[in-house]
């Protein structure tokens, strides 16, 4: 079990990081989400033995990472957010740099990277800094993974990769899940919050609610309607006039609104037809883990 108790950090005056606590299980596939600067690099720096919190604890199946820091990085796999392998090292050269570092070799442990890395080995030879971004994604997650570690920390590793590259990354992740591997992995995509067990969504420094997927959104608390006509803009800005309008939220083709004062859906549609609008879509949806997201924060 990994433990992350009331766990501060500042720099020069600014929190990073505050007072964030949660709890991830053997085996469990736990995604911390939020946006640039929400404090996931920082957490993650903290539970891998990077860097020392200011205060509060953390626990990684009772070892203390600023204390038991090198036993620690033997059962840790860690694949930060910005590609930093060796960039002149072959695709080979890095992973057996990687595997006896910590003591082993590829054929010891290939049958753990095999899915992944058969698809960049026929380029084995090629330089690491001529990858490609799925390549250099998949050369990363398998260099983490050739020691079989017991916690597999990931730091916004789809963060510039294409949707067809991210959807296979998450089935990889799902496989190494069922090989006993605790993972843990930070996004910016609400999106990918659905693909894990539990998430902590986090935001300014502070976990603002975590739980399943459906636990949160389940406690979303409000009707969610869906808002639709084809001039989008003005719409936006009568939605926001209307005076029982809780929160809107513009979602692609899409507004999220929410009401106060137990307001009715047509409610909105006579206002808006009052102002001009012909035939307002205005419908019952059910709401999404970015829906939980900003309702949490305002």
């Amino acid at each position: 079990m990994i433990e992350i108790s009331d766990v501060y950090k500042k720099f020069k005056g600014v929190e990073a990081l505050s007072g964030v606590s949660f709890r991830v299980n053997q085996g469990e596939l736990f995604g911390v989400i939020g946006p640039d600067g929400a404090g996931k690099t920082t957490l993650f720096r903290i539970i891998i033995s990077l860097m020392l919190s200011d205060s509060g604890s953390v626990s990684l199946w009772g070892l203390d990472p600023d204390k038991d820091y090198k036993k620690v990085r033997q059962i840790i796999g860690y694949m930060p957010g910005h590609f930093s392998l060796y960039e002149d090292l072959s695709i080979e050269e890095n992973l057996r740099f990687f595997a006896t570092v910590f003591g082993t070799t590829i054929e010891q442990n290939y049958y753990l990277i095999e899915d992944i890395y058969k698809q960049i080995e026929p380029f084995k030879k090629r330089p690491a800094g001529k990858l490609s971004g799925g390549m250099k994604q998949k050369l990363a997650l398998s260099c983490a993974l050739i020691h079989r570690p017991r916690l597999l920390v990931l730091d916004e590793p789809t963060t510039g990769v294409d949707a067809v590259s991210r959807q296979e990354f998450w089935e990889m992740l799902k496989k190494l899940q069922k090989e006993g591997i605790t993972i843990i992995v930070s996004t910016p995509y609400m999106d990918e919050a659905s693909l894990c067990d539990r998430v902590a969504l986090i935001d300014n420094g502070r976990v603002i609610v975590s739980g399943t997927p459906q636990q949160i959104t389940k406690g979303f608390g409000k009707s969610l309607f869906g808002v639709k006509n084809d001039d989008m803009y003005k719409l936006l800005q009568l939605c926001r006039l209307f005076p029982n309008t809780d929160t809107v939220y513009p979602f692609g083709e899409w507004l999220h609104v929410t009401f106060k004062n137990d307001a009715k859906e047509a409610d909105l549609q006579d206002f808006l037809k009052q102002k001009g609008i012909e035939n307002p879509l205005v419908v019952p949806i059910e709401p999404s883990i970015e829906d939980c997201f900003l309702g949490a924060k305002s």
